[in-house]
């Protein structure tokens, strides 16, 4: 089952939430949008489930990620992506960091291309000290993360787990969509 990772980073963060991903997602196979390629191309047309990243700046996607957006005009005139299963997740300093706003910018994106939206089941885990628990941030649309203080690790452990289940739950989701 083929999951792709396309993502930006600006100080790695949106990097480390797509290696926790990838990781639930069975080692899926990640691509920064700087430095694209052919190949990458046609990786992602060929992928089951594609799942975009990017850190929110200014309550929007980074303008790398909005570059790749555009680019991907192309294969919209002709659906390439239609069918596909996407999800998406984003990175900001703050709790709230209107993340939202890219989460809807991934909808539309993955909406315009024909592909089938998989958002967050994770509930919140209430109780738990920020950057501990799954889901604290409550994100449904997509996954959510916050900025980690400890800057060794960039994301804190509560949000490294939350991206491996979702990772998880957008290859399952594909494998269950591709057998129909």
């Amino acid at each position: 089952m083929s999951v792709v990772i396309v993502y930006s980073t600006g100080s790695g963060h949106t990097r480390r939430l797509a290696e926790y991903v990838a990781e639930g997602a069975g080692g899926a196979p990640m691509i920064d949008v700087e430095g694209m390629t052919e190949a990458d191309w046609a990786t992602l047309d060929a992928a089951e489930a594609i799942i975009f990243g990017a850190p929110t700046y200014m309550g929007s996607a980074s303008a790398p990620f909005k570059a790749f957006m555009d680019e991907t005009s192309d294969r919209w005139v002709d659906q390439v992506w239609a069918d596909k299963i996407a999800g998406g997740f984003t990175v900001a300093n703050c709790p709230s960091g209107d993340k939202m706003m890219v989460h809807l910018q991934f909808v539309v994106l993955a909406a315009q291309h024909g592909m089938i939206w998989v958002g967050q089941t994770e509930m919140n885990d209430k109780g738990a000290a920020v950057g501990f628990g799954i889901n604290v941030e409550g994100a449904n649309l997509g996954l959510g993360a916050t900025s980690s203080e400890d800057k060794t690790s960039l994301i804190d452990p509560g949000d490294a787990e939350t991206a491996r289940r979702y990772g998880a739950r957008i290859k399952h989701t594909a494998e269950r969509w591709a057998a129909g």
